[in-house]
């Protein structure tokens, strides 16, 4: 797709697979085969969260990802502090320096020898703008393997500007989305009794909107903090809404 055609399909996509397997589709046509997306929402100073919250976006192979993100070779990625620390696009050029550098910590020596050995070693990373200290997003581009970095840096001078606007939409665009995490997924009633907290209703008005009892409308309520991991029903209104869970339009 040319990039008036790519901006017209995110702008009318509907579903994050839809919108995820456009943009792999399109990346690959810049040499971008592999693709990880990550955003956070609830980042302190010292942690990105727990990870079973993060909106997670990936066509690698599943050795891959098993590796890198459930073994939690993750946190100590260079180009991830890189991203935390920056916004826009960073070329992977610079992991050869850090890696020359003794300092570095034998934890990310590791993620670097994981990569070597998977055939990530060429690409870039795109860190997106924040308006919350909470928020952090970023997207890695990893090369098709027959390019190396120098082609791929010369790729990036001539179509950069294009490659990032195109990821900055899409994250915009991702952020729209219901998205619901692995095992945070709730059902109908649990999400139509969020809903009605949300619109400021007493577990009374709920259990008479619903035709429930109240006390099947607390166990509704109940069901659904477990299953978002949190303690209070506010907390579930809220990381409900985060994920574009609530009030959403049924296909």
């Amino acid at each position: 797709m040319k990039l008036v055609e790519y901006l017209e399909f995110i702008s009318y996509t509907k579903t994050l697979e839809e919108l995820w397997a456009g943009h792999t589709a399109q990346m690959a046509n810049y040499g971008f085969d592999r693709l990880l997306y990550g955003y956070t929402q609830y980042r302190t100073a010292t942690s990105l969260g727990d990870p079973e919250d993060f909106v997670i976006l990936t066509n690698h192979d599943q050795d891959y990802i098993d590796g890198f993100l459930h073994a939690g070779l993750y946190f100590h990625a260079p180009m991830l502090h890189w991203a935390l620390e920056n916004e826009g696009a960073g070329s992977w050029r610079m992991i050869s320096a850090l890696m020359s550098d003794r300092s570095v910590s034998k934890k990310s020596r590791e993620v670097y020898e994981f990569n070597a050995k998977m055939g990530v070693t060429v690409g870039y990373t795109v860190s997106f703008n924040s308006v919350s200290i909470r928020s952090k997003g970023a997207i890695s581009l990893c090369a098709q393997p027959d390019l190396t970095q120098d082609e791929i840096d010369a790729l990036w001078a001539e179509k950069g500007r294009e490659v990032l606007l195109m990821n900055n939409i899409a994250h915009l665009k991702i952020l729209t989305l219901p998205y619901t995490a692995p095992n945070r997924a709730l059902t109908k009633r649990q999400r139509e009794a969020l809903e009605w907290v949300g619109d400021g209703k007493t577990i009374q008005d709920i259990a008479i909107l619903m035709g429930l009892t109240s006390a099947t409308v607390e166990k509704h309520l109940r069901l659904a903090r477990e299953s978002l991991a949190v303690e209070t029903t506010a907390q579930a209104v809220l990381k409900a809404s985060l994920h574009n869970q609530m009030f959403v339009v049924e296909a």
